[in-house]
């Protein structure tokens, strides 16, 4: 039988765990992890509602092993985010493909945590870049901050332990391994036990840590926001806020220059601009890109390293590849409203301009 239930959101593991393992979330409530090692997904979990959204933690964290306790591995921790306004925060221990063979034992996926926090759909989810903070946005127009090891150590605590959800079979007659019983409570954590919350005009779901300067933090407002608003992740405050006249759907911070590349949804009142990086601290706008059609700019993801230079890159143009800071910040990947996925090299070298460059069309 083939399954219909459409994805709703990807997320890749940390690279410093260097395991490139995938989460594939549905609308069923259902979340596959994959590796591109193995052949089939090697855990399928079933959640209580349908998923909105996923991100694993970018580091990666130390904890006994649930095959020997006297064992510390490396393990992934994985926010899922639901269409109920929870949040269920996993540890996935992932070993190798050799030492699944040795042991005879395909790793856990554990449920550590169920968070309580918005009244509706979770829209968007980060983490800072060493995993201490994560932060998440919900269509009840609230963003809330947490702090890592307060959630973990949480005096609240349910009686039961993670249910074990059915085992699928694969395609080859194969059992796929499921959520693993927990060996510890599951801890109920409430929106009151959040660092700090933030409220919007509008849903958010753009959300983004700054990478080069500790304690910032990005998110963008919704239709009826319409703005980029800076908060100091220590003490709450507002440092600074953009009114871009349009839906704000993705934020991303430059790895290089005082930046942040916004991308936009629904505009008002109308204009054509779908791409734009404002510079910080003076929030000043330095590059401005139009799309001229009525499609929407829905999500965006940095590209690091950019497309292959190939044989492409020595004919640029909307057809080519456009090669210029590419290895050292790559371009952005964005979803469009028209089904199409463009990319762009907005971190382009030289002199700062008003324009940016294709890198690429596809559909």
């Amino acid at each position: 039988m083939i399954d219909v239930q459409h994805v709703t959101s990807l997320s890749f593991s940390s690279n410093h765990g260097g395991q490139a393992i995938l989460a594939v979330a549905r609308a069923d409530g259902r979340i596959a992890l994959w590796s591109p090692f193995d052949a089939e997904p090697r855990f399928d979990a079933t959640q209580p509602k349908p998923i909105s959204c996923t991100a694993f933690r970018p580091t990666i964290v130390k904890r006994p092993s649930l095959r020997d306790n006297a064992m510390p591995v490396p393990t992934e921790e994985l926010l899922v985010g639901d269409e109920a306004g929870h949040i269920y925060f996993y540890s996935i221990e992932w070993p190798t493909e050799t030492e699944s063979a040795i042991f005879g034992w395909n790793g856990a996926m554990t449920l550590l945590a169920r968070l309580t926090v918005h009244s509706q759909q979770i829209c968007g989810l980060a983490w800072s870049p060493n995993g201490e903070l994560f932060a998440s946005g919900g269509n009840d127009n609230a963003c809330y901050l947490y702090e890592t090891k307060k959630v973990l150590n949480s005096p609240n605590a349910d009686n039961e332990t993670p249910d074990t959800v059915n085992v699928r079979q694969g395609p080859d007659g194969d059992s796929i391994y499921t959520v693993a019983p927990g060996r510890s409570t599951v801890l109920q954590v409430s929106s009151t036990q959040a660092k700090h919350k933030w409220e919007l005009n509008a849903a958010v779901k753009a959300i983004a840590f700054c990478p080069w300067q500790r304690g910032l933090l990005a998110i963008g407002g919704g239709s009826n926001d319409r703005c980029i608003h800076f908060y100091h992740t220590m003490s709450g405050a507002c440092l600074a806020t953009i009114d871009c006249a349009a839906q704000v759907t993705s934020l991303i911070w430059s790895q290089t220059r005082r930046e942040i590349a916004a991308t936009f949804g629904f505009a008002q009142p109308e204009h054509p601009f779908r791409i734009a990086v404002f510079a910080w601290p003076s929030c000043e706008q330095v590059v401005a890109v139009p799309w001229f059609d009525e499609s929407r700019a829905l999500y965006a993801i940095p590209y690091p390293g950019g497309p292959d230079a190939g044989a492409d890159a020595r004919s640029p143009g909307e057809d080519g590849v456009w090669w210029r800071r590419g290895l050292e910040e790559g371009c952005i990947v964005v979803a469009a409203s028209d089904a199409a996925i463009r990319f762009h090299e907005i971190w382009a070298g030289g002199r700062r301009g008003g324009e940016c460059k294709w890198v690429a069309w596809w559909e």
